[in-house]
Formats: C-alpha cells, sequence, structure tokens
C-alpha cells in the first residue's frame, strides 16, 4: 500500500478503539499464561538475572579484594626491604658520625648551645634551627617513628650542626674555625657513602613507580574482566528476552484480511508526528524499511502479526487521544459561543433600557402639566 508523509484524513468505518478489544483481550491472555508459564520453567527469571547480578558483584569484589590483598603483600614485602637496605646505609652512617664525633674539636657541638648561660641573647635571632649532635642520636635511635626516615635527613642536621656554629661565630672564633674543619672532613666521608645512598634512592624510585603501574594494571585487569563477564551475563539474558519474544510471536492470533485493511486505513488518520512512530514500529523487525523516506511503500499483508498488533494498539490508543482532544475543542468552542451570545443579549438589554428612558424624558417634555 502507498503511503505519503502527509496522508489526508479519511474516516474508517468499524474501526474504532473497542475494535477487535475481545480477540485482542484472549491473545494477551493466552501471552500473559504462556509468560507466567515461561517464567516458571526458568525459575523466574527476574530473580535469575538479581542472584546474578549479586554472585556477579560479589566475585568482582573477591577478585579486587584479592588483587589489593596481593599488592599490600607485595608492597610489604619491598617496604620490609627497602628498610633493610636503608638501616644498612644508616648504620655505615653512623661510622662516620662516630668519627667525627669522636673528634678533639667536637665537644662544642655535642650537646645544645647554652643560650642563657653564655649570654647569648641574639643567639635564636641569627639561628633559626638549633641543632647538636646529642639531638641527632636521640632521633636516630627514636623507636616511636620520630626518627629519621633515610640517611640524607641525618646528613642534613650534620650539616645543620656546623653551619649553625659558622653562621653565629666570626670567621676567626675558635668555634667557626673547629666547625669549618669538622665540616670539611665529614663531607669527605660523606662523598664516599654518597654512591650507594644514590644507587638506593633509585631503586626505590623505580620500585614506587613500578609497584604504581602494578596497581594501575592491576585495576585495568578487573575492569576488563568486569566488563567481559557483565557481557556474558547480558547476552545470557537477551537469549532468554529472544525466546520469549518466539513464544509471544507464536501465540499471536493471526490478523484477518479485514481487520488488516481497517489497520491500513486507520494509519491514514494519525498525525505526521504519530505516523512516524508508527512507521518506526515497523522497521524494528524490517532492516530494510525505511520509516523516514520521502515516500514509503508499506505491505501491510507482509509485515508479522507481532508488527500487526502493535500497530492496532499503537493506533488505537492515538485515535482514543485525539477523540478525546477534538471533544474539548469542540466543547471549549461551543462555551465560546455561548458566552458571545449571552453578552450580545446583555448589550442588546441595556441598549433597550436605554432607548426606553429617552423616551420617557421626551414625553414628560411635551406632556401639558410640565
Amino acid at each position: 500500500m502507498q503511503m505519503e508523509s502527509q496522508m489526508e484524513a479519511v474516516k474508517v468505518e468499524g474501526f474504532g478503539p473497542d475494535s477487535g478489544v475481545e480477540d485482542l483481550g484472549r491473545c494477551v491472555d493466552e501471552i500473559s499464561t504462556t509468560v507466567s508459564r515461561f517464567y516458571l520453567t526458568t525459575d523466574n527469571m527476574e530473580l535469575t538475572i538479581t542472584k546474578s547480578a549479586s554472585a556477579f558483584k560479589e566475585k568482582v569484589k573477591e577478585k579486587q579484594l584479592t588483587g589489593l590483598e596481593k599488592q599490600q603483600q607485595e608492597a610489604s614485602q619491598r617496604e620490609a626491604a627497602a628498610l633493610k637496605r636503608m638501616q644498612e646505609l644508616m648504620r655505615q652512617f653512623a661510622t662516620i658520625l662516630r668519627q667525627i664525633t669522636q673528634h678533639k674539636w667536637a665537644h662544642p657541638f655535642m650537646h645544645p648551645v647554652d643560650v642563657e648561660g653564655l649570654g647569648l641573647h641574639d643567639y635564636y635571632e641569627i639561628v633559626q634551627k638549633p641543632m647538636d649532635f646529642g639531638t641527632i642520636k636521640s632521633k636516630m635511635e627514636a623507636k616511636d617513628g620520630t626518627g629519621y626516615k633515610n640517611v640524607r635527613e641525618i646528613y642534613s642536621d650534620v650539616r645543620l650542626v656546623f653551619k649553625n656554629a659558622m653562621k653565629y661565630n666570626d670567621e676567626r672564633h675558635d668555634v667557626h674555625i673547629m666547625a669549618k674543619t669538622l665540616l670539611e672532613k665529614f663531607e669527605e666521608k660523606w662523598l664516599q657513602l654518597l654512591p650507594k645512598v644514590a644507587e638506593e634512592e633509585k631503586r626505590q624510585a623505580e620500585e614506587e613507580a613500578k609497584a604504581e603501574l602494578d596497581v594501575k594494571l592491576a585495576q585495568e585487569a578487573v575492569h576488563a574482566n568486569m566488563a567481559k563477564e557483565l557481557s556474558n551475563e547480558l547476552c545470557e539474558v537477551d537469549l532468554q528476552l529472544e525466546k520469549l519474544r518466539q513464544i509471544v510471536i507464536q501465540k499471536c492470533r493471526k490478523m484477518s484480511t479485514e481487520e488488516k485493511k481497517k489497520l491500513g486505513t486507520a494509519l491514514t488518520r494519525l498525525s505526521p508526528e504519530d505516523l512516524g512512530k508508527a512507521l518506526e514500529i515497523v522497521a524494528e523487525n524490517n532492516p530494510g524499511f525505511q520509516p523516514t523516506a520521502q515516500e514509503v511503500d508499506l505491505d501491510i499483508d507482509a509485515q508479522s502479526e507481532l508488527t500487526l498488533w502493535r500497530l492496532k494498539v499503537f493506533v488505537q490508543d492515538k485515535l482514543k487521544l485525539a477523540g478525546k482532544c477534538s471533544e474539548a475543542v469542540v466543547c471549549n468552542n461551543i462555551n465560546n459561543n455561548e458566552n458571545t451570545i449571552k453578552s450580545n443579549s446583555k448589550r442588546r438589554r441595556e441598549i433597550s433600557d436605554a432607548l426606553t428612558k429617552n423616551a420617557i424624558k421626551r414625553n414628560r417634555k411635551l406632556s401639558p402639566n410640565s
């Protein structure tokens, strides 16, 4: 059958919202019974899907926990190994520090500066961060987590001891000379340990980068597995829905030739927008059908029963809604006409009353008794 995008309204006899209701009702009952039996046969598909989704989430959570535990275990092992290597470096650094503190000129730097006892009232104005070997030793032996984390932290504090003394005291002062001499000796010994420190720092940086990469790859792997398993679950759901669709199609009563004819005629009564939606229903089961073409060739007889029944229900709903809208428009027009008639009647009464009053006034003026 040939249909233009803009179809003229055609009155269809015998095709209305209630046409074929009994047959459609019987078809719906049969489908409902079949669907109920289908759910029972598949042990309630919705519940199965819900359980599958829950199981899937639990499985993903378990995998994530397993991966997280493995990463935490590997991280703990790396940290333990790095700590052991750093402790060895600290032990070697402690040997250097002991050699410096045993020097005959080290005694001024073994304890905090006695600012009040020596009357050094401007000391804290010049030295912002005081440091001494006694404080360094206590921090190296701390077990409460406040100690040094690496060798470079100790190195910085040892240099600070000498730098403070050189900053506060004049170049010719004994303390300045002693601090400068010990600092030079310390730097010489530090240069011997520095390659090992640099190697360990490089190793730790590489291990941290590798750990971050491993975490990222593990997360990507988990997400990929999630997507794959979810895709499998959705495929299974699609298969179940396709089975249900085939059952519904088989249970649809074949539409008679007369019903098809009425359906085709009723399609011409739809608005352009609703007609487009109806053609989209046809296109769902007809890949080659072009619902948006300028001219559409729709063969009602070539459509599946499921498509025909879907079209019938859609057309009935839209025509029923259009009928209600038309009734509303008619009622509104009637009300407007009634209001206009009432307004005109009122105006005529006012004009008539005004003419009557004027006639009475003229009569009074013409009366002999005036």
